[in-house]
């Protein structure tokens, strides 16, 4: 972020845009988000900014305007998709640009819920502006889903009239620096009372924004804890991913993706779709990557970051991003949009680390606190086994070297199929490390390509990634002194 820049209060937003006078469009609220277009209104100068206002509060009267919903859904994303469009279908049909010769026409909408009267439903919205930069220029979108945290209906309405503030001045005057956009969006605001858990940048301004970046700056700025998006790239919203589900995940570097990681999605997923419960066609599989992973060498790469993203994405898989260091904050977000049965697919090595009593030391009760939340859920672990470099003995549920003070907990575990060995796993295998991948792919040794699953040699060689470079490659023969290919002329 830029630390010289200051911020402005949403009254000084406001009327900033309302002086701009080539900044001209319409405000489209419903649920409970009435809060933004009273911000303009206030500041002074409306009349040059804002050329509709309105709410269709009403279920049919709101039908009437935007359409039904195929899910008979109000706070969704199609129904703001079809706020913006209508919205901005009407300026251009309504308003001639003879009259307007130099306006940026927009339409902002917003289709909120605030917290229910019993405090059982905590509120969340969607909220975007359709936009132009030039007079002539096509329309971009930018939309964002938001959690509220507060615990009072009004507080949430207030803090839903900053934020849209903040959008539509961002959209205004930062959309050059779609970071910079993101970050001003809290202006004013903390994660305490809202969280971004999506966003979403399109249009001929952004032809050059990669939405996963912008899903990673969500996670990598405290925005919210975890996003995720699609084999296709897009960001998602997590209940439209996550409802209901039988969710299973996984958990690695996939730095690159290596034959053990998908043996051991596999053989999970097989065993998965046989338990009581589960029901094959609802199963949602996640590859999960941790903030953690990313800064393992340092601050972020955002380029290491999207070689991962590539691969996981090529293989038809969607992608957690997560700032859930510890197993039981991972399944307590999950529980947020499923009770169905859950399951987590994990080495015995990342076992051990989770019977390791250091990482809870911030909970009252220890390790026995977040073992409680993990299973007082519908959760099983599958274990796939694990073997140290260079011994030939390898761990399963049956000779983990447990602290003998936690023993008992663990033998209760596993003794009630709370944790389950993978059975049919391949041996053969067990010696391929990701990182020894990686050191090979970087200094051009050959046989990392035996270790991957295939195509992904060919996806890394075609696409250079995660440092492959052709002219580094070692013949494979010759001396242990690095030869480089000549270079193509």
């Amino acid at each position: 972020m830029n630390e010289d820049r200051v911020i402005l209060s949403s009254e000084q937003k406001a009327l900033r845009v309302n002086l701009n006078q080539d900044v001209y469009g319409t405000f489209a609220e419903i649920g409970a988000g009435q809060e933004v277009v009273r911000h303009f209104f206030r500041a002074g100068g409306a009349s040059g900014t804002i050329a509709k206002a309105m709410s269709a509060y009403d279920k049919d009267f709101s039908d009437a305007i935007y359409g039904r919903e195929a899910k008979g859904r109000y706070v969704c994303k199609p129904r703001l998709m079809n706020m913006l469009k209508h919205e901005y279908d009407l300026m251009e049909e309504r308003l001639d640009r003879e009259d307007h010769p130099t306006k940026c026409f927009f339409s902002y909408a917003n289709t909120i819920a605030t917290i229910n009267f019993q405090k059982t439903v905590q509120g969340h919205g969607w909220m975007g502006v359709r936009f132009q930069t030039t007079p002539q220029s096509e329309a971009n979108t930018v939309i964002i889903h938001l959690r509220f945290h507060e615990n009072d209906a009004i507080l949430q309405q207030l803090t839903c009239g900053i934020m849209g503030v903040n959008l539509l001045y961002g959209c205004a005057f930062f959309h050059t620096q779609p970071k910079e956009l993101l970050l001003s969006l809290y202006d004013n605001l903390s994660r305490d009372q809202i969280e971004i858990d999506m966003i979403e940048m399109n249009g001929p301004d952004f032809h050059d924004v990669d939405n996963r970046l912008l899903s990673l700056q969500l996670v990598k700025n405290g925005m919210t804890s975890a996003v995720i998006f699609s084999p296709d790239g897009r960001n998602l919203q997590a209940a439209d991913v996550l409802y209901k589900k039988n969710i299973l995940a996984i958990r690695g570097s996939f730095r690159p993706v290596t034959k053990v990681n998908i043996d051991m999605i596999m053989k999970g997923f097989k065993m998965f779709e046989r338990e009581h419960r589960v029901v094959p066609d609802n199963i949602q599989v996640l590859f999960e990557i941790t903030l953690s992973n990313l800064k393992s060498d340092g601050d972020i790469d955002e380029q290491d970051f999207l070689d991962r993203a590539d691969i996981l994405c090529s293989l038809g898989q969607t992608v957690l991003i997560s700032n859930y260091t510890e197993y039981y904050k991972l399944v307590e977000y999950f529980s947020r949009y499923t009770k169905k049965r859950m399951g987590l697919i994990m080495g015995v090595n990342n076992l051990l680390e989770v019977f390791n009593e250091k990482y809870y030391r911030d909970l009252n009760g220890g390790i026995l606190e977040s073992f409680g939340i993990l299973f007082s859920r519908d959760l099983k672990i599958y274990l796939y086994p694990w073997r140290e470099k260079n011994k030939k003995e390898f761990y399963t549920a049956a000779n983990a070297p447990i602290h003998p003070r936690l023993k008992p907990l663990f033998d209760y575990l596993t003794f009630n199929g709370r944790m389950v060995d993978i059975q049919d796993f391949n041996e053969s295998i067990l010696d391929v490390y990701s990182r020894d991948c990686l050191d090979m792919i970087r200094a051009g040794e050959p046989g990392w390509e035996e270790k991957v699953p295939t195509y992904v040699d060919t996806i890394i060689k075609d696409n250079r990634l995660f440092g492959y470079d052709p002219d580094k490659v070692i013949e494979p023969g010759s001396s242990g002194k690095k030869k480089t290919r000549p270079s193509k002329v």
